[in-house]
């Protein structure tokens, strides 16, 4: 009995990692049209609940915008595997001393959660966002990710990716978007249902202020040549 109970568990594992390999990788190819935040949102709505939402590849999204988000989520986004350390340390001091709560999530985790899973907080979500996140780093490039991220991210009530976002709060397509309109966007990215990009708050224009200063601070900003040299 005992060793059944093993080869059963032997055999899902053994599935699970093998079924979400795949899944990974077809994901590494095509896009993404819906993930599971979209379907949950509208199925929970006690409204008429319209989905915007339209695919776009990197090369078609601003690189303000790409910078921005990078900026105002994750700093550190070309440099660790998916995991901020630092950031980790430094949440976990905050909120042990009592202090507002924090996170520490990457673009990377945020794109597992995203892209594979569901949104509730569990310490088995948590588990399953690291191995999908262990993944993405493994078999995607950063601008992959950072692709993905942009086009599956909830960037206001029913909007989701950059173009949408793009053409809800500005209407202008994501490859034309301003610094500013980039900032203001990515600005909204911690609540995008209570916050608005355009009207903005006075909590969101000094938030798009700060994000400007560090897009100014960060230096030169590439993708590809970062990936490429990790190949060197």
């Amino acid at each position: 009995m005992i060793k059944k109970l093993f080869r059963f568990i032997f055999k899902t594992l053994l599935w699970f990692i093998l079924l979400s390999i795949a899944w990974v990788l077809a994901y590494k190819y095509i896009s993404v049209s819906y993930t599971p935040l979209m379907v949950i949102q509208k199925v929970k709505s006690n409204k008429a609940y319209d989905i915007k939402h339209e695919w776009k590849n990197i090369e078609d999204i601003s690189k303000v915008l790409q910078l921005a988000v990078i900026c105002s989520e994750d700093q550190n986004f070309m440099k660790h595997r998916g995991f901020d350390v630092d950031a980790i340390k430094k949440a976990y001091l905050n909120n042990s001393e009592g202090k507002k709560l924090k996170g520490a999530s990457t673009i990377s985790q945020q794109t597992a959660k995203n892209v594979f899973l569901w949104p509730q907080r569990s310490w088995l979500r948590k588990g399953f966002e690291s191995w999908f996140t262990f993944l993405i780093e493994t078999f995607w490039s950063k601008e992959r990710i950072l692709e993905v991220y942009l086009n599956s991210i909830e960037m206001g009530e029913g909007v989701f990716g950059a173009e949408a976002a793009s053409q809800y709060w500005f209407n202008t397509k994501a490859k034309n978007l301003s610094k500013n309109q980039a900032a203001a966007i990515a600005a909204i990215l911690p609540n995008p249902i209570r916050f608005k990009a355009n009207p903005q708050s006075n909590y969101i224009s000094k938030r798009k202020k700060w994000i400007l200063q560090q897009m100014r601070n960060y230096g030169p900003f590439t993708l590809k040549e970062t990936d490429e040299s990790k190949r060197d």
